[in-house]
């Protein structure tokens, strides 16, 4: 590799990271999605202290989830936090992400009709794995780093619950949501001052 061909690979590199730290900024590296999930697994947690049959309760789980959108949309108007990133070339990429996420769905729905009792962990450690790639997306270390934590964190609490203990992991959830929004907001100020 030649200088020239270096230096415009360094410069190209720049200016993709310039654009990931103003998605971070403008969309307050997507807090508004997080706090949204943290209403989400609240409701989930009262579904599953609730005294009805497990399968009724993974439907009403699966059902809690049409609520992210209009309530993520609600909050970043709330925060000023911009999700549509339209002028940021990367903008659409953030869409695609989050419809990655439906890609798992079959195994949760495989989870709900063959082993109700665990479908509550699929879905946890779905949604825990699904904020990887935003760390990349926001350049927010916060994600790379609770992505796994939430996922192996959920595995060893569901190890051995029983059904009436369920509940534990959706009030998990709401737990270390909060930590990664709180952690989130910390590198979006960080970024803001800088």
């Amino acid at each position: 590799m030649n200088d020239e061909n270096f230096k415009k690979e360094g410069e190209i590199s720049l200016q993709i990271n310039d654009l990931r730290k103003r998605l971070s900024i403008s969309g307050k590296n997507g807090v508004s999605f997080l706090l949204s999930a943290v209403i989400i697994w609240l409701i989930i947690t009262i579904i599953f202290l609730q005294p009805i049959t497990l399968e009724l309760k993974n439907i009403y789980m699966l059902f809690s989830t049409g609520l992210m959108f209009p309530l993520s949309m609600g909050l970043s108007n709330l925060l000023k936090a911009d999700w549509k990133f339209e002028g940021n070339p990367l903008g659409k990429l953030g869409v695609f992400l989050n419809i990655a996420q439906l890609v798992y769905f079959p195994i949760l729905f495989w989870a709900i009709g063959k082993s109700p009792e665990e479908a509550i962990i699929f879905f946890s450690i779905i949604t825990a794995a699904h904020f990887f790639p935003y760390g990349w997306f926001y350049l927010s270390r916060p994600y790379f780093i609770m992505a796994p934590i939430v996922s192996f964190a959920i595995i060893l609490i569901g190890w051995n619950l029983n059904q009436n203990e369920l509940w534990l992991i959706p009030f998990s959830m709401i737990i270390f949501l909060l930590i990664l929004t709180i952690l989130l907001y910390i590198d979006y100020r960080k970024k803001l001052n800088s």
